[in-house]
């Protein structure tokens, strides 16, 4: 065991948010912590840090283990070169390839008496060097750096002049670099493109040491982890599994509790009615009988209401009016900014009812594909066509599409006049915004309030287009599945920007990727993506973008035929299956009729032989059900 938490309890104003919080991470273990927005995930790791006090409780570490850990907010504050910042981590390995270099220098003038000493020194020291991978360090640098999403013309910009979201990649690339014992990382995917996504899951994959991971991205928690710590109304509760297993589980439980929850409610208000009802008799007995029911009512042990009751959103979308079939279509789109080209020649089209997923790295242009087709921006060359009857919504993940000067009623009142308060209360309360909250200003409110706000409003547009700009960010779990429920049973046109993997494979039914200013078709959701990646070649084929089109059709050709002839095959072997399985049911008819025989009844060595035979027949059926179960499906 490498980190053991007893009891923790922690409150803040008077209200508990962690309750006798215990669990522990064994070494080499991978474990996360999940919970709704507010659960206390943030405020644990603090505390395991020693960042934050726990009014109660015990964090324990292992004799002579090294933490490291990534906040969900860094200020890395440094004159240093990305490059240099990282390479400081390998200090004592610099300093001890430069003591190599003096040695090497003294030996190569030593007289005979100094020589042994030196190279006795050197062989000593060389040894550690090799130990410590040495002569790997800068190749390990270089592809840690990589590997987050740096590209080489990078690693020469100074600390001070990234965003806040370079900076936090630095951190963890330097965190990455010190291989601690233990690594304890919150939202380490937040700043992340896919590629940097999918390198950080290998290499946590292969890390060593014990990883506790606090994080929204379920793709990723699916990957890398075999337990799931949550933290449910200040509760906590272990898991073993990943989080698909964990979420199986906890539907489970979730539905038990909410019926149990409602059950008590019911008898509740039961209660509460008789006890009412005796006291309108108001005669003596019945006023006794009353108080009686009230006393049992008060020592009656109330079940907590569930979190998600408290915690979930009402989000129905639904189009005003259908559009015409073809939806968008778009036609060598160019955009370049400052001299530097985003894409170029870009096509593609949207037909009604698909739900389309726009992926590629960080900076390739895609929340700039989005603002093109809204009209935020102007394109360089090309054109942009919406279907008949085509009605946008958009979603921003900026929130520019909010006013950070008006109150969350105001926001609403304005966009909607029609909308009487109440209704506009009621919308507000929907997600999640009730009493004095509807007069708090945007500007006040945190990242998944706005969202929230922002998804409230692409409700009311009822629009058949939804534009979405990375719809989960700053979202809990739950209110991503609410979400994902949403998209799923919308009859309209969906095109997004998303890098939360589990959310493009539980919503898309198209992706295009953009990569290298080429754009990629896949007809699936994210797992057929993954897939049929090398299929398509894209890794290995670069294709300029004026070849891009021809060079899609020959490979989304080739997948197609290859498809065909998996699926022929396929086919063939099914029936195949099947007509084997009715050879041999005839067979093992035959030999029950045999065995059923009057002239075999008397003659033990046929019957040996036909239940000989009949065994084989059996184990061969049941073999071939079981074949054909696979190809059926």
């Amino acid at each position: 065991m490498i980190l053991s938490c007893n009891n923790i309890c922690k409150s803040f104003d008077g209200v508990d948010i962690l309750k006798h919080v215990s669990f522990h991470v064994e070494e080499h273990e991978k474990a996360a912590i999940v919970g709704i927005n507010g659960a206390g995930k943030s405020t644990l790791l603090k505390i395991i840090m020693n960042e934050l006090s726990a009014e109660e409780g015990l964090v324990t570490f292992a004799k002579d283990k090294t933490v490291g850990y990534l906040a969900q907010h860094q200020n890395v504050d440094s004159e240093n070169t990305i490059y240099t910042e990282l390479l400081s981590v390998k200090e004592h390995i610099i300093e001890m390839e430069k003591r190599l270099r003096q040695l090497e220098e003294q030996m190569s003038v030593a007289d005979d008496s100094e020589l042994e000493g030196l190279m006795n020194s050197y062989s000593s020291l060389n040894h550690q060097f090799e130990q410590a991978d040495g002569y790997a360090y800068k190749s390990e640098v270089t592809g840690i750096l990589k590997g987050l999403g740096f590209e080489e013309a990078d690693f020469s910009r100074k600390i001070q002049t990234l965003s806040g979201g370079q900076k936090t990649r630095v951190a963890l690339g330097k965190l990455l670099l010190t291989k601690p014992d233990l690594i304890l990382l919150d939202e380490p995917t937040n700043h992340l493109d896919l590629d940097s996504i999918r390198w950080l899951e290998t290499f946590l994959l292969n890390y060593n040491g014990a990883v506790l991971i606090v994080a929204h991205d379920r793709y990723f928690l699916d990957r890398i982890v075999s337990k799931i710590i949550e933290l449910d109304n200040g509760e906590c509760t272990v898991f073993t599994g990943n989080y698909t297993a964990y979420a199986s589980k906890k539907a489970i439980l979730r539905k038990a509790r909410l019926n149990e929850y409602l059950k008590q409610q019911q008898e509740i208000r039961h209660q509460e009615a008789v006890i009412e009802k005796l006291k309108q008799f108001n005669r003596e007995k019945s006023i006794r009988r009353a108080e009686s029911r009230e006393k049992m009512l008060d020592r009656m042990e109330r079940i907590d209401k569930p979190a998600e009751l408290n915690a979930s959103m009402n989000l129905v979308l639904e189009p005003g009016i259908i559009s015409g079939n073809d939806v968008l279509s778009v036609t060598d789109l160019s955009k370049s900014f400052d001299g530097t080209t985003l894409f170029s020649n870009i096509h593609f089209e949207i037909k009604r009812g698909e739900k389309v997923a726009l992926i590629g790295g960080n900076g390739t242009g895609k929340t700039t594909i989005l603002k093109l087709i809204n009209g935020i921006l102007t394109p360089d060359s090309g054109s942009i066509r919406l279907g008949t009857n085509v009605t946008i919504g958009y979603y921003d993940q900026e929130h520019h599409v909010l006013n950070p000067d008006k109150t969350l009623f105001e926001e609403i009142q304005d966009a909607y006049p029609d909308m009487n308060n109440t209704k506009i209360r009621n919308t507000l309360a929907a997600f999640l915004f009730t009493g004095d909250d509807v007069f708090k200003k945007i500007s006040d409110l945190s990242g998944g309030e706005k969202g929230r706000v922002s998804l409230a409003k692409l409700m009311l547009s009822n629009a058949n287009l939804l534009i979405l700009d990375e719809p989960t960010n700053h979202l809990d779990m739950i209110s991503r599945e609410i979400l994902e429920n949403a998209l799923n049973s919308y009859t309209g046109t969906i095109f997004y920007v998303s890098h939360d993997r589990y959310f493009i494979n539980s919503t898309a039914t198209r992706i295009l990727e953009l990569k290298g200013n080429i754009l990629t078709n896949f007809d699936g959701n994210y797992d057929y993506y993954i897939e049929k990646y090398d299929i398509l070649g894209v890794k290995d084929t670069p294709v300029s973008s004026d070849t891009a089109n021809t060079s899609l059709g020959k490979a989304n050709w080739k997948a197609g035929k290859e498809e065909q002839a998996a699926l022929r095959k396929q086919k063939n072997e099914l029936k195949r299956v099947e007509a084997s399985i009715e050879e041999l049911e005839q067979e093992l008819n035959i030999i029950n009729e045999q065995v059923n025989a009057p002239e075999n009844a008397t003659n033990p060595a046929k019957l040996l032989e036909l239940h000989k035979k009949q065994v084989e027949c059996e184990n061969l059926l049941s073999d071939l059900y079981e074949k054909w179960e696979i190809l059926a499906e």
